[in-house]
């Protein structure tokens, strides 16, 4: 999951990036240099904002099947992969959502993911290595915190709240980039093309990152609704085993390589960017729950 965030979410700043430049060569910039006052100026960086978001959010099943080698079963060739399309397919029965695709991936982590541009255009995957260290029980909690991810339309959600923030990065950005432009020129319009440029792509970078930071606390925040739902899908203990099968294992939350590591365990959890809260907190939350619940 981490790896797929992670990998949107570079994408998403490189569309941004690539958008700027074209806007540039075709002269289309001036559409958003604050000529014609700062409202107008705001609906424009609206739309180059959310052009990122949303040929980011279009664009990233593809992504991530060409980036991680991913299998997408059609006919389950022996016991597993029949057990595993059963499972997807009884819980997007369960949680109202079109059967995604289903795929499965070299990789000694044990890792999985979802992704997709809508709840009934998605894909769930799993790495071979989490067949590896889980039963199927915790396999099973795994695909139902991603089917919980597909069913509470998160990659959706998350291109939205990417498109505000693109918005206010790109909007800032220049802003910040016309006062440095036309330091001198009484009328604060860019006397420097070339300044307002490069000032203009490096706040974007600089902002940009500070704007992940929003994302990352959002994301954390979804993890905690996707935890609950694969619980309500298997059970709060099932869950909580899935998550302890990799705090059993501290050599798997050291650094994953990628951005979609199972769950998206990485090593910095407690980073302003990472994308999910650490293990302990989520078992405890689920432990909290079954406990309430009797």
């Amino acid at each position: 999951m981490f790896k797929r965030v992670a990998l949107w979410m570079m994408m998403n700043m490189a569309v941004i990036a690539v958008i700027t430049v074209i806007l540039k060569i075709t002269g289309l910039d001036t559409a958003i240099s604050g000529g014609r006052g700062l409202f107008p100026m705001l609906l424009a960086c609206a739309v180059v904002g959310f052009a990122g978001s949303i040929i980011s959010l279009l664009m990233s099943k593809s992504m991530v099947k060409r980036s991680m080698g991913v299998h997408i079963i059609e006919t389950p060739q022996n016991e597993f992969e029949a057990w595993y399309v059963n499972v997807v397919r009884r819980q997007a029965e369960a949680v109202g959502v079109k059967t995604p695709e289903i795929g499965i991936f070299e990789s000694p982590e044990p890792n999985a993911f979802a992704t997709g541009a809508s709840r009934n255009n998605s894909l769930v995957a799993i790495s071979t290595g989490l067949t590896q260290v889980m039963n199927k029980d915790e396999i099973e909690a795994v695909i139902g915190h991603e089917m919980a991810h597909v069913a509470n339309g998160d990659m959706v959600t998350m291109a939205l709240l990417q498109g505000v923030l693109n918005t206010f990065v790109v909007f800032f950005s220049r802003i910040i980039a016309q006062a440095i432009a036309s330091r001198g020129n009484s009328e604060g319009e860019a006397t420097n093309s070339g300044i307002y440029f490069i000032v203009t792509i490096v706040l974007q970078i600089v902002f940009g990152f500070l704007a992940q930071i929003i994302a990352s606390w959002f994301s954390r925040y979804r993890e905690y609704r996707a935890d609950e739902g694969g619980a309500r899908l298997t059970s709060n203990r099932q869950m909580a085993n899935a998550l302890d099968a990799l705090r059993r294992r501290p050599e798997l939350n050291q650094d994953l390589p990628g951005e979609f590591a199972a769950f998206g365990f990485t090593g910095s959890l407690r980073d302003l960017f990472s994308t999910h809260p650490p293990l302990e907190k989520r078992i405890e939350a689920l432990l909290a729950a079954e406990r309430r619940n009797g």
